[in-house]
């Protein structure tokens, strides 16, 4: 393990193509230099998601005692320690996939292992499709080409609720009070760690760690019309070796989806979150050891 008076990480600020300050976290290895070669592991949270999604498995991932590795945890624009962004439009896997693509060249990054979760996932595509030399590999959490309109309306409505709490326990306790039936495998502190990584305060409350704006675009979404797919994006991606995370009771990510992402693809592999819903705690008992082997396999 890192002794323990160093930080688990450093913060990184860098300036996106518009010109916007964005974040990211840098978590070393715990033994440097000698790593042995291995690529460092880029972290894409969710949608509304941030950098300190990834804390526990970042600092699992850089403290491991055979196969540590460097980690990257990125804040989009709107999101954790980055700056808003003046247009929501802008608010897109695009132009968020753009600004992976700065940091990774701000940090001389020439090829990488991804984990994207959800939102994460869907920018992978499109960095398959315009810099398919920065990948080595990918995780995809309970994300694929395809997604389900029931899920993303859930989605949806859950954030243009943006409750507020007093405290981190009362966040955790509502948080499993919502989610608590599709995540049966949590316990009180897994909430509690999902509370942090979730709320930031402000003014003596807490409240949601993103731009409301961010739920205009899901707003705007006509449900009456199918979703639109990856799947060219998907074929480029799957050329790369990849592990598929499906939380057993997600409603975004269909088990019908996975199967199609598998068949007739060698390098394609999959692992069901038992008791886990949208999106799987990558840093659990019963998910790590297999994004673990998976890794040091690479």
């Amino acid at each position: 393990m890192a002794p323990s008076d160093a930080p688990a990480f450093r913060d990184i600020f860098f300036s996106s193509e518009d010109g916007l300050r964005l974040h990211a976290r840098d978590y070393p290895v715990a033994t440097p230099p000698d790593i042995g070669g291995r690529l460092p592991v880029v972290c894409l949270p969710g949608l509304s998601r941030n950098a300190r999604d990834f804390h526990q498995l970042a600092v699992l991932l850089a403290n491991h005692p055979e196969n540590p590795r460097r980690v990257i945890a990125v804040d989009y624009r709107g999101r954790g320690l980055s700056q808003y962004d003046p247009n929501p439009a802008d608010y897109n896997v695009m132009v968020e996939c753009k600004d992976v693509i700065a940091l990774c060249d701000l940090l001389g990054l020439k090829q990488c292992l991804f984990i994207g979760t959800s939102r994460g996932g869907l920018i992978l595509h499109i960095l398959a499709a315009l810099r398919p030399d920065l990948i080595s590999a990918t995780v995809l959490n309970d994300i694929g080409p395809a997604i389900e309109a029931e899920g993303l309306m859930e989605i949806r409505d859950y954030l243009g609720r943006r409750s507020t709490f007093s405290s981190f326990e009362q966040a955790a306790e509502g948080l499993a009070a919502l989610h608590g039936r599709a995540f049966p495998a949590l316990a009180g502190t897994d909430w509690l760690d999902m509370a942090h990584a979730l709320y930031t305060e402000r003014d003596g409350t807490l409240v949601s760690d993103y731009d409301p704006a961010l739920n205009d675009q899901l707003q705007a979404i006509d449900f009456s019309k199918p979703l639109p797919t990856l799947w060219p994006q998907f074929e480029i991606l799957a050329e790369k070796p990849m592990l598929v995370i499906r939380g057993a009771h997600s409603k975004l990510f269909s088990a019908q989806t996975l199967q199609a992402m598998l068949e007739g693809r060698a390098k394609v592999a999959m692992r069901t979150a038992s008791g886990q819903g949208h999106t799987p705690l990558l840093h659990h008992e019963d998910v790590f050891p297999s994004l673990s082997v998976f890794l040091a396999e690479l």
